[in-house]
């Protein structure tokens, strides 16, 4: 009898195991399929892992998603810019270039959270204008944090490498975003409501 039950247990955790890892294989599906039309898709897969589950194949979530994480990410560069400034870490011409950093990262935060709160509250009414509204606003977060860095160029102290190693991370984030909501407007209306 103890035998059974000893079987039994292995068995039982035999199929929780196989159970367990078919699950994460298709969350890592559903993540791979999402960053396929993106430019970074290392940095993507790794982002929005987390999202596997309740994005599904939904488009229209995953641009929630990608929206969402670049969100964050911008929100730790520009709590990490004001830190430079605040502790007056950068001298002379990178001092004035930080100040127009964190201007232009504010603006980008600025259009991150206007594309936001369009993709919470997606339509088939006004689906086209949304779809047009949210691709000006992430085109100018990303011509922002570009611009960003344009005040940094031919300098290469190391808290300035660490500044455009930060944006950049966010530049690239930023890009993602901007394709899967590119892939959303191209799937088009019947991608709201996901499969």
């Amino acid at each position: 009898m103890r035998t059974i039950s000893i079987l039994f247990t292995f068995l039982l955790l035999s199929w929780l195991a196989c159970a367990t890892s078919r699950g994460s294989d298709n969350g890592d599906a559903y993540v791979q399929e999402a960053c396929s039309v993106t430019r970074y898709h290392e940095l993507c897969m790794h982002s929005l892992a987390s999202f596997s589950r309740t994005a599904g194949r939904s488009p229209s979530k995953w641009a929630r998603a990608g929206v969402s994480v670049t969100i964050s990410e911008a929100k730790n560069a520009s709590q990490y810019l004001n830190k430079l400034k605040k502790y007056r870490i950068m001298r002379g011409r990178n001092r004035i270039a930080l100040s127009d950093c964190i201007e232009c990262f504010q603006d980008a935060m600025d259009n991150l959270h206007r594309s936001l709160g369009i993709l919470r509250k997606l339509d088939a009414t006004n689906f086209d204008t949304q779809m047009g509204d949210l691709t000006t606003w992430l085109s100018a977060a990303l011509t922002d944090e570009d611009t960003c860095l344009d005040g940094f160029d031919d300098q290469s102290s190391k808290q300035v490498k660490m500044l455009q190693n930060q944006v950049s991370r966010v530049t690239c984030i930023t890009s993602n975003a901007l394709a899967l909501v590119n892939k959303l407007a191209a799937d088009g209306l019947g991608s709201l409501n996901g499969p």
